[in-house]
């Protein structure tokens, strides 16, 4: 019986210690959601953090790199990168800014076309890397410098402004209201987009075989090939996935700034490979969860929310996030095989 008991202490450990990593993106945001209601600063005995208005600014702010990072996760499962994401998200807000300010472009067709482009271009930049064979770094690299320069030619260089009316030159009333809040004013839709996208990825990744077959193509290639996985099937959608977030993303950004410039979301590819590095998915693929992701993105809101409700120097700030990406990524280092 002592036997039996010895060899089950550390099987027990090390489930544990298991459900421990798993979480592990959720145990950080506890940490520094409880952190920032502590070093928060008050105003009137009010603590500034907790306010509605706060914590909705909070959402609100995390919705693009949230939207961008769900797309970016199943890109990082199969063992692959998306440097192009922050360039699609700026090509589509412009393209969202120019079809409907100086062409006149209705808001269904706008955000029909701008979809579509993202997915295209997503997808051909899957078909690069699965099909010819170029590493997914050098084909999503070369893909930024491309959405970039097609975004610059597409605005003239210029930043697009959306001013809203039924006029000419004028975005229709109805775009504006995805910048809107709801539910009394308290959730802004950006974040119920967010949530949807997220809420749909979770779902498809737990029911469906593509996801089965994801996850297999990360894990091994090689055996997943031999087993009759459309390994070149599932990486083209993968990378069109990711691509039609960004674009999305980038309608959203566009609404929320009511312009669309070539040079938007410079640097959200890092913020969006951030948050799903900190939500536990493994950078080899084969292992992680949306859900991992989105708290990982919450956790860098509440972290770059806390940092400047303190008025911590922007450098400082950067320190403090490199810190907490090499954290999370160090701990993956430390995580069960099994």
């Amino acid at each position: 019986m002592t036997d039996v008991q010895d060899r089950a202490a550390p099987a027990e450990k090390r489930s544990v210690a298991a459900t421990l990593f798993r979480f592990q993106s959720v145990f950080g945001l506890i940490a520094v959601f409880v952190a920032a209601i502590i070093f928060s600063p008050r105003k009137n005995g009010e603590i500034l953090f907790v306010s509605a208005d706060n914590l909705a600014n909070v959402v609100r702010a995390v919705s693009e790199i949230g939207i961008i990072a769900v797309g970016m996760t199943f890109v990082i499962l199969i063992g692959g990168i998306d440097l192009s994401v922050g360039a699609v998200l700026g090509l589509a807000a412009v393209g969202s800014a120019v079809l409907m300010v100086e062409n006149d472009w209705g808001f269904l067709p706008s955000v029909v076309l701008v979809l579509a482009i993202g997915l295209v271009f997503g997808a051909l930049q899957g078909v690069a890397t699965a099909m010819i064979g170029i590493q997914s770094f050098i084909v999503t690299l070369a893909g930024l410098q491309i959405a970039r320069g097609l975004a610059r030619i597409w605005s003239g260089g210029q930043g697009v402004a959306i001013a809203y009316g039924d006029g000419p030159k004028e975005a229709p009333t109805s775009f504006a209201l995805l910048g809107e809040r709801t539910f009394g004013g308290l959730v802004p839709i950006p974040v119920i987009i967010f949530a949807v996208v997220a809420i749909a990825a979770v779902v498809f990744l737990r029911v469906s075989a593509f996801s089965r077959h994801l996850y297999a193509v990360g894990g091994n290639e090689k055996a997943a090939r031999l087993s009759g996985v459309p390994v070149v099937r599932v990486k083209i959608a993968v990378f069109a996935i990711c691509g039609l977030l960004a674009s999305l993303a980038g309608i959203v950004h566009a609404v929320q700034l009511n312009q669309g410039s070539p040079n938007d979301g410079i640097g959200y590819e890092l913020d969006a490979i951030a948050a799903v590095v900190i939500g536990g998915t493994s950078l080899a693929g084969g292992r992680g969860s949306v859900a991992g992701t989105v708290a990982g993105a919450l956790l860098l809101g509440v972290l770059n929310n806390i940092l400047a409700l303190n008025n911590i120097d922007s450098n400082i700030q950067l320190l403090i996030k490199g810190l907490v990406i090499v954290a999370a990524a160090a701990l993956q280092r430390l995580r069960p095989t099994s």
